[in-house]
């Protein structure tokens, strides 16, 4: 309410900095997850496993990209400067990341209806273009995390990011699957999981690790005191999550699925905290230590107007999703177009 109570263009860029914020987090939840299911595709032993997985994401995966479509759109409107910036300086890995999702989109369908003998042809495109998005993700974060620079360092860092990235969406495309499939294809989730939750923490800690040390900005906000005592909850909650999970594997698959909802939800908890920890460190920057939300932002008359058209779209967007998914809810049937 104290933030209302002083002039749009003080409180209309933090209010549009978080719905960038929610709608990017979407993203990379929901579509990490089905990006992470393509990528483990290669590892099913037998086709009728393989639909199966492409069957347990063919309700949502095109609503999940609706998310990034919403973050840049609203990058491009509301923060027209830092857009420019940011893509500009990320041309390349954008434009494998979009080849990516192009590839995938088209191979989920054509492997539906395809001959036989084209089958595995689209199988393998699609694990490719999960890929190239998933990579193209990873990258994208290692600069940002770096100051968008480009050097040997930075380009280390940024690939590290990329393999840390595929890892951690491999692990929540298997929670997904322990939450949707049966019998064989969730003890074999429950297996990549297992392998896969290990990197996704070391990935964490990785960037958690870089952004002080990157930044004297962040390492003041991370280590000073009180700012500390503000921080501490996120760490103790990951170190918490990823204890539940420990426990929870000890149990999977279990008999009636006591357990199956466990590692899909610590997975969404890892990544909103992980997150958390990067809005923090990062704000009131939009582009690291160079431009702020504030500096980026459009005219306040132009925000406002913006803003009423969001009013509408965003709360569309989530209940069309809501719908989707309480549809679509419980375990996963073969997909079919007849």
């Amino acid at each position: 309410m104290e933030l209302l109570g002083q002039s749009p263009d003080t409180w209309l860029p933090f209010v549009f900095a978080g719905l960038m914020g929610v709608s990017i987090l979407l993203y990379v939840i929901l579509d990490g997850y089905d990006l992470g299911v393509g990528i483990l595709t290669p590892l099913a032993d037998d086709e009728q496993k393989r639909d199966m997985m492409v069957a347990s994401i063919g309700p949502f995966w095109d609503a999940n990209e609706t998310w990034l479509v919403l973050a840049v759109g609203l990058l491009l409107v509301a923060f027209p400067a830092a857009h420019g910036m940011i893509l500009s300086t990320l041309y390349l890995p954008v434009f494998v990341l979009l080849v990516g999702l192009i590839l995938r989109g088209v191979s989920f369908e054509f492997r539906v209806k395809a001959r036989a003998k084209y089958k595995a042809l689209w199988n393998r495109l699609f694990f490719a273009g999960s890929l190239m998005a998933t990579l193209a993700q990873g990258f994208m974060l290692g600069l940002y995390v770096m100051g968008l620079e480009f050097t040997a360092g930075t380009i280390l860092f940024a690939t590290l990011c990329a393999m840390a990235l595929t890892v951690g969406y491999a692990f929540i495309g298997a929670a997904w699957l322990i939450l949707k499939a049966e019998g064989p294809l969730q003890t074999a989730a429950v297996a990549w999981a297992r392998r896969c939750v290990w990197g996704l923490a070391g990935g964490i800690g990785a960037i958690s690790l870089a952004s002080p040390l990157v930044s004297p900005r962040i390492w003041e906000k991370w280590f000073s005191f009180p700012e500390v005592l503000w921080l501490s909850p996120l760490p103790l909650a990951s170190l918490a999550l990823l204890a539940l999970l420990w426990r929870a594997f000890a149990h999977l698959p279990a008999e009636g699925d006591r357990w199956a909802w466990v590692p899909f939800a610590s997975a969404l908890g890892l990544f909103t905290l992980a997150f958390l920890g990067l809005a923090y460190s990062f704000y009131p920057y939009v582009v690291p230590d160079r431009l702020t939300i504030y500096e980026a932002a459009s005219a306040p008359e132009s925000l406002m107007i913006i803003l009423i058209g969001a009013l509408f779209v965003v709360p569309s967007i989530l209940g069309y999703t809501a719908l989707a998914y309480w549809v679509f809810r419980g375990k996963t049937r073969a997909l079919r177009y007849d």
